[in-house]
């Protein structure tokens, strides 16, 4: 598996509907050939594994060797798991809920140590694995007697994943998402919540950050500041998934109107013009109780593809995609995240699903080589 060396770019199979692991190898046969072919003809493909709890119950129940064969007949292998929604992520309403149950709780625990000794009998020799989870959980759900809880669930779950390195050679690390409105919403908050948990140093290599661009731009955060202050607390980046956001000025936030929908969370923030943040939990409450002027900018949580940088009517957080790349290591996993293609509006839909991947998957490739020569 040397050819496994080059630059790691793939994409998160959250954007297939498929919560059974029935429905969600269907969606990998259906789709990761084509993809493979058009980006990654020559080398081995990295696929991006999202397992709902069922899915990860089922697939271990007895379906592992079967997938891990279809792996090998197509050239494909495993570095990552999406382990953020434990259940339906698809067709219902989704909102707050994508956070529960979250890391006060046994599910959360037992699913994310199910997912780590999936990935640890996937994961090729030499290369680092990793699983995305849940900020904690949503802000609004947690008191601050809730940490000490969380502390030991994550706990378990660390002591497991160190126990997978020792007895089986799987370098894999929990990575926790920042996302806004949650108990951990920057990088900042997220190096400061390493801090006092207070792991033992044998298990801090265990834990790190699932730095999602999208995310972080929300927070009108800087890319070389994130990278360097992750750097300096010694925190370990699980992958970075490349994703964009919608932006706005405050006198045309009524374009973003149309972004309203009943499936996912769309936190809002926005800056004024001496810098301050006001903060929204979804769109809809923003676009009632937001009292801006001019000049203020919006950025809404709503992944929108990368091959977009603006329309007549917004823009894009691309720009903070585009400045990160250059300044992250060459061994980090790049995986597109744009799980919202169904709900896009049309003229953001104008190919199916597949080709919609493979024309991210293309832009990402492309930066990272113009970044290389």
């Amino acid at each position: 598996m040397s050819q496994v060396q080059r630059r790691l770019i793939t994409y998160c199979s959250n954007i297939h509907r498929g919560e059974s692991w029935a429905e969600s190898f269907a969606a990998l046969r259906t789709h990761i050939p084509r993809i493979k072919s058009a980006v990654s003809p020559d080398h081995p493909f990295p696929i991006g594994l999202r397992l709902s709890a069922r899915a990860a119950r089922e697939l271990a129940a007895g379906e592992t060797a079967c997938f891990a064969g279809w792996l090998r007949d197509e050239a494909c292998f495993v570095p990552t798991i999406n382990g953020f929604p434990y259940g339906a992520f698809h067709g219902t309403r989704v909102k707050d809920e994508v956070y529960l149950p979250d890391w006060r709780s046994r599910e959360r625990t037992d699913y994310t140590k199910l997912l780590a000794t999936i990935l640890a009998g996937l994961l090729p020799d030499s290369v680092p694995g990793s699983i995305s989870s849940v900020p904690i959980g949503f802000k609004a759900h947690h008191g601050g007697e809730d940490h000490l809880l969380s502390r030991g669930n994550l706990l378990e779950v660390l002591l497991h994943l160190e126990r997978l390195r020792q007895e089986r050679g799987a370098d894999i690390v929990l990575a926790l998402e920042p996302e806004p409105a949650c108990v951990l919403e920057s990088a900042a908050d997220l190096v400061r919540f390493l801090e006092w948990m207070d792991f033992p140093g044998s298990l801090r290599e265990r834990i790190g950050i699932c730095l999602d661009c999208c995310h972080l731009a929300l927070q009108f955060e800087e890319p070389a500041e994130v990278l360097a202050m992750l750097a300096d607390a010694g925190v370990r980046i699980g992958k970075v998934q490349v994703s964009s956001a919608l932006r706005q000025r405050h006198d045309r936030r009524e374009e973003l109107a149309r972004f309203q929908e009943p499936c996912y969370l769309h936190q809002v923030v926005v800056r004024r013009q001496d810098g301050l943040l006001s903060r929204y939990d979804d769109l809809p409450d923003a676009l009632q109780r937001h009292q801006g002027e001019r000049e203020e900018e919006w950025r809404c949580h709503f992944h929108v593809p990368l091959f977009v940088e603006r329309t007549e009517q917004y823009q894009t957080t691309r720009f903070f995609v585009e400045q990160m790349l250059p300044l992250l290591d060459r061994d980090i996993l790049l995986e597109v995240e744009t799980y919202t293609w169904e709900i896009l509006p049309p003229e953001l839909r104008l190919d199916e699903v597949a080709e919609s991947i493979i024309r991210e998957i293309r832009w990402v490739r492309e930066r990272v080589e113009l970044i290389g020569r």
